[in-house]
Formats: C-alpha cells, structure tokens, sequence
C-alpha cells in the first residue's frame, strides 16, 4: 500500500510540473534574488532600469571581436526578455555599463577603477564581478562587469560569466542556494538562463513591478502574476524562452 502511495505522488508532481514551475516556488526565489544583495547591505527595494541600456566594452586581451560578439548576444536575449533595448556603443561617453575583459594580473586593479571604491576586492573564489548603482527611488543609473578573460578561461567559466554578470547587473544581485535550478545558484553547474531565470527576469520587468517597492509591496503583485501566467501557460513555456539563444548550441545542448 505504501508503495501504490509513493507512486501516486510521483506521478501527480510529474503532472503538475517541476517545482521550479510552481508559482510559490519562483515567488520565495524572486524574493531571495531580487531584494537581498551580495555584496554588503542596501535597502531591501526592487532596484531595475527605467532607461535603455548602452554598454561601453574595454578589452585588455587578444579577442576582442569573439568578447563583443557573446556581450550582443547575451544583450539581444535579455532585451528580448526584458523589453529594454540595449546595444554596444562606440563611445564612452554614452554608456551607462562598463563593461571590461580583463586579466587576472590586472582585473583586482579593473574592478576597483570601475567600481570607484579603491579597496574593492574580488571575493577569493570569484570568477568575474558586476556591481550597479541605483538611485533611492531604485533605478538603476550603473553597472559595470568585469571578468578577468583568463582566470575565467581556465575554470571553463568564461560563457556562464557573460550570461551571469549582465543577467544581475538587470537587478537581480543575489546568488540563493535554494533558488534551482538557476544561474543564481552558485553550487549548481548552471551556466546559461534556466526557465526559472527567465521567470525572475520577467517578473522584475513587469509592467506592474515597480522601482522601489518593498517586499510587503511587491508580494501581493508577484502572486497575481504568478497566478496568471500558471492560467495562461507562460510557466510551462519559460524553459523555451531560456533556450532562444545561440549559447545554446555553442554549449552542445540539444
């Protein structure tokens, strides 16, 4: 009889989708990734852009033209997703994302200059860094990423880097053990947008999540949300939305 039991439950969770598809799930891991940070203590807000993003890339290494090419792929999929438009730019001045291929000889020194914070110091088993400042209403004005080519290159982290530190510099700052499966999650081998990371995108840029709302503010919004992309089916499409990307293939997933 136990045994008829466990499989019934096997097979009504099966029915009903994996649990990163339940909206009570994604609700708690929108939660952990979106109004807690890294990185030192900041008012618990939603922090997003209001404004197209316009990245300046500076590369200190022998590729620049492969580096360019993943950060407007990388863009192209999450304007996609996020309906803010952003493009390279070719002048400085107009940037609102600094964007820098490092070395690791050099990427402390990169990270500190970006930053503006002179003592800034790459946790020890980093692999790249981003960081953004937003003003106190929670719009984002800055971000900088920094990703030190080489170090990355030789922990087979150099993709999931690109895909990863532009993906937080959005205003989704926080790494969560419990949020899965996600780029967010840094003990998991994720390395490119899962469906649950496209939920979280999408949710932030709603048109109804606003800047500067806290988490008592935001809560009710997040389960109507959710309630009604379960209704309309866009939970069960996320993971498609997440594979709309030639990393995709030049991962080898099929």
């Amino acid at each position: 009889m136990k045994w008829c039991l466990g499989f019934w439950v096997v097979v009504a969770a099966a029915q009903a989708g994996e649990v990163w598809q339940t909206p009570a799930f994604i609700h708690q891991a929108f939660t952990q990734v979106v109004l807690k940070t890294e990185y030192g203590p900041q008012r618990a807000q939603v922090k997003k852009w209001q404004q197209p993003i316009q990245v300046w890339v500076e590369d200190y290494t022998a590729d620049q033209a492969q580096h360019v090419a993943l950060v407007n792929m990388q863009l192209a999929h999450l304007s996609t997703l996020t309906g803010l438009p952003m493009r390279v730019v070719s002048n400085r001045a107009l940037a609102n994302v600094e964007w820098v291929f490092s070395l690791e000889a050099r990427w402390h020194a990169d990270v500190a200059r970006v930053s503006g914070h002179t003592r800034m110091k790459p946790p020890a088993d980093a692999a790249c860094m981003f960081g953004l400042q937003a003003d106190r209403q929670g719009h984002i004005q800055h971000a900088w990423v920094v990703i030190p080519v080489d170090h990355a290159s030789e922990h087979r982290a150099l993709l999931s880097c690109v895909v990863e530190e532009m993906t937080q510099a959005l205003g989704l700052p926080n790494d969560a053990d419990s949020v899965y499966p996600s780029i967010f999650n840094d003990k998991t081998p994720e390395a490119l947008l899962t469906g649950l990371d496209v939920l979280l995108i999408q949710l932030l840029y709603h048109p109804r999540i606003k800047a500067g709302m806290t988490q008592a503010q935001v809560s009710p919004v997040l389960t109507q949300v959710l309630q009604q992309w379960q209704h309309d089916g866009h939970l069960d499409a996320a993971e498609q939305l997440a594979r709309k990307t030639p990393f995709y293939d030049m991962m080898g997933y099929d």
